[in-house]
């Protein structure tokens, strides 16, 4: 089981560091992505770090601007987000692959959701 957290309120420009504990499981053996929900849209993919050698992806509306890594130690993959923007306002969510098929951020391919966090970007 995964959970969310770190969320909050911050302002545009600023930036964010959320993190997804891991619990029943190490990070490290799955593909593990982060997801956010905004009202009335649905669940996209942003950010995903394969198992093993924890390479990342990263779908276009966030390259550059969000980053995903992990901490096996920690047992904890995190999403450090920066120049955020109101829209970037959503609850957020992190969750594993279930499927097999690897970083591709359907968002039916993943499973093991956690209550997510709600950030909002706002002036």
């Amino acid at each position: 089981q995964l959970q969310a957290s770190g969320g909050g309120l911050v302002q545009p420009g600023e930036s964010l560091r959320l993190s997804c504990a891991a619990s029943g499981g190490t990070v490290d053996n799955y593909d593990i992505a982060w997801f956010r929900q905004a009202p009335g849209k649905e669940r996209e993919g942003l950010a995903c770090i394969t198992s093993g050698d924890g390479s990342s992806h990263y779908v276009l509306s966030v390259k550059g601007r969000f980053t995903i890594s992990r901490d096996n130690v920690k047992n904890t993959v995190y999403l450090q987000m920066n120049s955020l923007t109101p829209d970037d306002t959503a609850v957020y969510f992190c969750a594993t692959e279930k499927q097999g098929l690897g970083c591709l951020m359907v968002p039916t391919f993943f499973g093991s959701w956690g209550q997510g966090t709600q950030v909002t970007v706002s002036s």
